[in-house]
């Protein structure tokens, strides 16, 4: 009764299209075409950000500097996703070395916060909101560290839109707007945000111009100061400040107990360069950054999946949807048991990617039945933005940067315009466990960057954001491309499947094989047949993530540039 209670709600969702009209080329779930251009690209999630981004390789900068200042926009436009209160990764294709480097620019816990501060007062899982879940925000120094390898433009330059943009203002935009909205019912409360980000006492809608002075002063002062300003200087002393003044009042426990972050904290950070993982898919070899992080997952899908022909199960059948959600319960049995930071955990990495491993997990998956629960892997002891950009000496840079939950974790310190992360939320509480709560530990992440070569060459560029949709989105992206053959907007355009309910880093485990979430356009007769399989499956709108992405086509030299239709984004070219 349940499961058809169930289907019958979905059949208005059903009968709904995700295209605006009949196309004559192409996928008819196709929103636009791919933007083409010979000597540069930039997609993000907003178009006055991927203008910056052309700006800045027209202005002579290369797509290092290009990505850096598109990133400082978004930080400012998109605050539901993003901005320097958070963390950033990227995967980086230097065309002088022919060789990709990756950035891990994660923060650390809190040095005075003990795990059993959270044992003392009954925790049972780290808060979404207020100081518990801070974490050193480690983006500026992210920036400054591909800068200074890669970057070619002046500082001063690469900042300056963003902080034009914040001085005069800028009309917010539609998606943004609604995040923003919801964001603000909540996170009100805490002391600085209404004043920044609530002008009169509101959230800004959609058009409506929206300034913040006191980003501007920030960034002028680490575009004019560096990374030491914010992490040594003057901006730390402030975060401190704020920190100490108004932690406590959202805290179990006397004033200070539970610690929070400090100065010191802030001043002992720096970001990791980190070797990119990979693993090949029918002739491509996808690329992702190690834990910390959760791409590992898009690779163990990937890996499960090369064991199928997927090409002829089809796009959006009932072989096709049931076999890559019993591969995604796998290898997120093994994100929520061995995913981690590297420096506190024994991670087996080249296990946990191997074909071998692979070819053992895929035994486990019943083409004719939905698996309730899946055991992790056997083993030897051992609300975000995405934008990627390409310049015309063939330097790509794929991009990932976010404050967790939103727009973070509501603590909006002295004046400077932007709201601490709350990337914290994802420790563990349980002894033993990989991701447990330790001081100065990376906590579990879920944004990452991907990056495809071929025959050792650059391929693709891309990312799709959204939690725990973001493997998920990595594997689909790619099997749309090698399986089904769509380019790159169709593959991003395609109908999406989104998993929840696995075991997660935090600890909570899985429950009667978690619930598939499927958007419009896949059929009444696939989604009746998976629930007859066992899976159940429930309506929903949005939560499907945000997919960017630029491709090269080395035989006319030209960029494929493609952007996230259910965001407010754009790909640009010239």
């Amino acid at each position: 009764m349940k499961k058809l209670t169930i289907l019958l709600l979905m059949i208005p969702m059903m009968m709904h299209t995700s295209r605006a009209q009949d196309r004559i080329t192409g996928e008819n779930f196709a929103t636009r075409s791919e933007v083409i251009a010979k000597h540069g690209m930039a997609c993000t999630s907003q178009p006055l950000a991927s203008q910056v981004a052309i700006d800045i390789l027209k202005q002579g900068g290369n797509a290092i500097d290009a990505a850096i200042a598109a990133n400082a926009t978004l930080g400012l436009m998109e605050p539901t996703g993003n901005g320097i209160g958070g963390d950033i990764f990227a995967i980086v294709w230097d065309a002088r070395s022919k060789k990709l480097y990756g950035l891990n620019g994660s923060g650390r816990s809190p040095q005075s916060l003990k795990l059993e501060y959270f044992k003392k007062h009954d925790y049972k899982k780290i808060p979404s909101l207020g100081p518990l879940p801070v974490s050193v925000p480690g983006t500026v120094d992210g920036w400054f560290e591909l800068h200074d390898r890669f970057g070619s433009m002046d500082m001063t330059r690469v900042l300056q839109p963003a902080i034009d943009y914040a001085r005069e203002g800028f009309p917010v935009s539609e998606v943004i707007a609604y995040y923003w909205q919801g964001n603000a019912r909540v996170l009100k409360r805490f002391p600085g945000f209404e004043e920044i980000f609530m002008p009169g006492g509101e959230a800004p809608k959609k058009g409506e111009i929206f300034q913040n002075p006191y980003l501007a002063n920030t960034l002028e002062k680490i575009a004019k100061g560096g990374r030491d300003v914010f992490y040594k200087g003057e901006i730390a002393k402030k975060i401190d400040e704020y920190m100490k003044e108004h932690a406590h009042k959202y805290m179990k426990g006397e004033k200070g107990e539970g610690g929070y972050l400090r100065y010191e904290d802030l001043a002992a950070h720096q970001s990791e360069w980190v070797e990119p993982l990979s693993a090949t898919y029918r002739g491509h070899t996808v690329w992702e950054l190690p834990p910390n992080g959760q791409g590992t997952a898009a690779l163990q899908i990937l890996n499960i999946m090369e064991g199928y022909d997927v090409a002829s199960m089809g796009f959006g059948s009932k072989e096709y949807i049931h076999t890559f959600v019993e591969a995604k319960k796998l290898a997120f049995e093994d994100r929520a048991k061995f995913y981690a930071d590297p420096d506190f955990a024994d991670i087996p990495i080249d296990q946990l990617i191997s074909k071998e491993y692979a070819d053992e997990r895929r035994k486990r998956i019943d083409p004719e039945r939905a698996a309730r629960n899946f055991p992790a892997g056997k083993l030897e002891q051992g609300n975000t933005i995405y934008l990627t950009v390409a310049d015309k000496e063939g330097n790509m840079v794929s991009l990932i940067q976010s404050n967790y939950r939103g727009m973070g974790s509501g603590m909006t310190p002295g004046k400077l315009g932007f709201v601490l992360q709350d990337r914290g939320e994802l420790f563990a509480l349980e002894e033993g466990h990989n991701n447990v709560y330790e001081p100065g530990k990376r906590p579990f992440h879920t944004i990452i960057p991907a990056f495809v070569t071929k025959d050792g060459k650059p391929f693709m560029s891309f990312g799709v954001m959204g939690g725990s949709m973001q493997p998920q989105g990595h594997a689909q992206i790619v099997m749309n491309m090698v399986d089904f053959g769509m380019n790159l907007q169709e593959a991003g355009d395609a109908p999406r499947i989104r998993h929840g309910g696995s075991s997660q880093p935090t600890g909570e485990k899985m429950k009667d094989g978690g619930v598939i979430h499927l958007e419009s356009s896949f059929g009444y007769q696939t989604i009746r047949e998976l629930m007859h399989m066992g899976h159940d499956i429930e309506p929903t709108v949005g939560g499907f993530g945000g997919y960017q992405a630029i491709m090269y086509d080395p035989v006319q030299g030209v960029y494929y540039g493609a952007s996230e239709s259910r965001k407010d984004g754009q790909a640009i070219g010239y």
